[in-house]
Order: C-alpha cells, then sequence, then structure tokens
C-alpha cells in the first residue's frame, strides 16, 4: 500500500508540475500576444499621424500659394527644407507663420523712393573702390578689369569690355583628360598666318611674297604648311595663287606691281588660320570638376560650336554678346551676376535688390540700356528731368521750341519747381468732405 500511494504521489506530482509548466506557458503567450498588438498599433497610429502632418502641410501650402502670400521660390524652398522635417501641427504651423512674417517685413512700403534708394546704396560704396585690375579667378596669364572702372562698364553696358574674356567648361565625359583639354584649347585659339611664320618678306626676283614658318610654332599650334595654304588662298581667292614648299609658301599675285605686293603681304599677315575670331589667347586649369578653359577675348557665338565644349556651361563678361546671341533675359541675370562679382571682390556689402532694379532699369523694354543720357536718363518724359541731369541747354531749348508739356510726375521736376514730390507721403491725397452726416450714437434707456 505505501508503495502504491508513493506511486500516486509521484504521478501526481508529475501532473501538477506539468500542469504548472503549461498554465506559465500559456500565461507568457498571453502575455506575449497583447505585445505585438500594441507595435502594430503603435506604428499604425505614427503612420497616421505622418499623414495627418502630410495633409495638414499640403493644404497650408495651397492656402499660401492661393493668397498668395509668398513667391513661388521661396514657397519651393520652404516645401524642400520642412518635408524632411520631424515637426507636429503646431511647429511647422509656427515655421510658416515666421517665414511669412519674414518676408512681409522685407516688402517695400508704399511710396518708397527705390530709386534714389539704390543709387545711393550702390554710389556710396562705389566711391571707396580700387582703380586696379585683378588676376583672373587665380589664372596668372589672364587678367580682368575689376572696381569701379568695371562697374562703369556694366552700367554703361559698353559695346566692347576693356578685358572680354570667356570661361568654358568642357563636356563631363572629357573633362578629365587634359590631352583633349589641350586640343580644345587649339581649336579655340585664334592663330594668324603671323603668329607662326618667322619671316614675311617680298621676293623681287620672283615677284613674289616669301612666307617662312617656325617649326615650333607649327608643332605647338598643330599646324601644317598645308592647311596654312590653304587658309591662304580661301583669303586672297582669286587675287594670286599660292605655292607650297617645304616649311615655306610662296604667293604670286595676280598683279605683279609692287604696291599691290605690298597690299597682299599685310593681308595675309591678318589672315586667320585656326581658332575663332577674337580669341586671342587660351589658359587651361585644372578644378574640382575637370579642366576649365579660361580665353583673353570673347566670341560666344563661335565657342558655342566648338567640338567638346559644353554648351550649358559656358559662360562670358560681355554683356552685348549674352544679348544677341541668349536674349534679354540671360543679359538681365548676366548684368545682377557681373555687378554683385564687382561687388563683393571689393568687399563691399550691397544687397542684391538694388543691383535687380538697376537691371530691371536696363532690360525693361527688351534691349539692353546704359544709365545715362543715350540710355535711360536721356529717354525720360520730362524735359526737365533730362535737363537736369546733362546738357541742360540743349534739352530746355529743345522743348522750349516744340513747345513740350511737363507732367511732373517724377523727382526731379518737382524738386526743381519747389512743390511736393510724389513719393512717401507726398504719393497719396487725402480728401475729406466736412458735409458729410456723422451717424448718431444711439443712447441706452
Amino acid at each position: 500500500m505505501s508503495k502504491d500511494t508513493a506511486k500516486k504521489g509521484k504521478a501526481s506530482t508529475k501532473k501538477t508540475t506539468s500542469k504548472k509548466a503549461s498554465t506559465k506557458q500559456e500565461t507568457k503567450a498571453k502575455q506575449a500576444k497583447p505585445k505585438s498588438t500594441t507595435i502594430v498599433t503603435k506604428n499604425s497610429t505614427t503612420k497616421d499621424a505622418t499623414t495627418t502632418i502630410a495633409k495638414h502641410m499640403e493644404k497650408r501650402f495651397e492656402t499660401i500659394r492661393e493668397e498668395r502670400r509668398l513667391p513661388p521660390s521661396v514657397l519651393e524652398e520652404l516645401q524642400a527644407k520642412t518635408s524632411n522635417l520631424d515637426i507636429t501641427k503646431k511647429e511647422f504651423d509656427a515655421i510658416c507663420d515666421n517665414v511669412i512674417e519674414s518676408y512681409e517685413r522685407s516688402l517695400v512700403e508704399p511710396g518708397e523712393a527705390v530709386g534714389t534708394v539704390a543709387a545711393q546704396s550702390i554710389g556710396e560704396p562705389g566711391t571707396q573702390m580700387t582703380l586696379r585690375t585683378f588676376h583672373y579667378a587665380g589664372v596668372a596669364e589672364l587678367s580682368v578689369t575689376q572696381g569701379l572702372p568695371r562697374l562703369i562698364e556694366i552700367v554703361d553696358a559698353r559695346n566692347n569690355p576693356s578685358t572680354p574674356t570667356m570661361k568654358i567648361h568642357l563636356r563631363e565625359d572629357l573633362s578629365g583628360d587634359r590631352n583633349v583639354a589641350r586640343s580644345i584649347a587649339r581649336n579655340i585659339e585664334m592663330v594668324l598666318v603671323e603668329s607662326v611664320a618667322s619671316n614675311v618678306s617680298i621676293d623681287l626676283l620672283r615677284q613674289a611674297i616669301d612666307i617662312r614658318f617656325d617649326p615650333e610654332l607649327m608643332e605647338d599650334k598643330d599646324l601644317t604648311v598645308a592647311a596654312v595654304a590653304e587658309a591662304i588662298q580661301e583669303k586672297i581667292k582669286g587675287k594670286g595663287e599660292v605655292e607650297p614648299g617645304d616649311n615655306t609658301i610662296f604667293v604670286y599675285p595676280a598683279n605683279e606691281s609692287l604696291a599691290e605686293l605690298q597690299k597682299l603681304s599685310e593681308k595675309i599677315r591678318e589672315v586667320r588660320v585656326k581658332g575663332i575670331n577674337d580669341v586671342t589667347h587660351v589658359v587651361i586649369r585644372k578644378e574640382s570638376d575637370g579642366y576649365v578653359l579660361y580665353t583673353e577675348g570673347s566670341n560666344l557665338e563661335d565657342a558655342l560650336e566648338v567640338e567638346g565644349v559644353n554648351p550649358h556651361r559656358i559662360y562670358t563678361n560681355n554683356l552685348r554678346e549674352i544679348f544677341q546671341v541668349l536674349g534679354i533675359e540671360a543679359t538681365r541675370n548676366a548684368i545682377i551676376q557681373e555687378a554683385m562679382n564687382v561687388l563683393n571682390e571689393q568687399g563691399m556689402d550691397v544687397d542684391v535688390r538694388h543691383i535687380i532694379l538697376v537691371a530691371d532699369m536696363m532690360t525693361a523694354d527688351g534691349t539692353i540700356r546704359q544709365i545715362g543720357r543715350h540710355g535711360i536718363s536721356g529717354s525720360k518724359n520730362s524735359a526737365l528731368a533730362r535737363a537736369a541731369f546733362e546738357v541742360t541747354i540743349k534739352h530746355l531749348l529743345g522743348a522750349g521750341i516744340a513747345g513740350t508739356r511737363d507732367p511732373l510726375r517724377g523727382i526731379t521736376e518737382n524738386v526743381i519747381l519747389g512743390q511736393l514730390i510724389p513719393l512717401g507721403t507726398g504719393a497719396i491725397d487725402l480728401l475729406m468732405n466736412p458735409q458729410f452726416p456723422t451717424a448718431k450714437k444711439k443712447t441706452k434707456k
């Protein structure tokens, strides 16, 4: 009996232990299950929160766009910068409110004398500029006009700047090869006959022009005698016959008079054998994104057609060329960039909006005009304003003979006459009708 009871006791203990184990497993499973559900709910709540914030952002941006509270460029930048931020609705609204407030604070007040402020803001630092020329972008071989002379060139819209230059980037697949850069530079740099000839003389015995070449120069410019002879023949056409030889060329003119020989000799010296017009020197420089060509002289139209050049990354400081090749919008951007470069080079802190106003005035009618008596100042409607700027007698006499009427809408003409100028508080008129009946206040009983 005792053995049986002992066996039964052991079995019951085993059962209870197994039951305990199973209950433990069940409780663990039960505890584990709600954890997984909480993770899912957390993920879903975070997703919901992000989608609601994204919808709120989109709605706010749409409202700003419709109400035109911000310009498109500022709005795009705000969208790009806030899209990656992990922020709440309240924080996002605060950011938008701050941006709108900052933008509205920076707007010009109605009646503000923007022209006078711009002229003073550019003119005052302009008096402190140096008159030196600086080496261009760290390239020792090239120098470019900077400082006050360059600023005067820009606002005068000169046809030919004193130091025209181009910055030419090569195609991305070619920019890393120096040999390719050198060959493209050779195709751009203008080579005349006299720059590769050691001697150009008149041979009276043969009644011909004798051109002898420098072999080293010919090799450096990658030229052959045949190529030079072909260029000369094309230039003189029927006026003579070209006979190439070994490192020499004889040109026999059709008219064998001495005067004709001398005239033809001068013409042959100026024959362009290779390269593009007006580009006298090209420098190759290694930069972070490959080799870049800097030129002395500018010819944007021809440079765009050179094989291997990246047409999207070519720049010239000649504003007239930009206008002729790329149009008025590109010219406006170039005026702003050139003027800001000059001012920044000299350490002048001038707000870009003053320069933008000048560029807009210069390009407003679709052509590039200077700020002067032959441009903007000389084309004002008011005869008094024109007379106050330059050549007073001529303008007043012309207006008197023609019987011109002055609308007196500007500042200068009103100052001359001692009247209130139409700016600031003078820009508005307040009218009051004293006879207008005022609403009677209702008295409380």
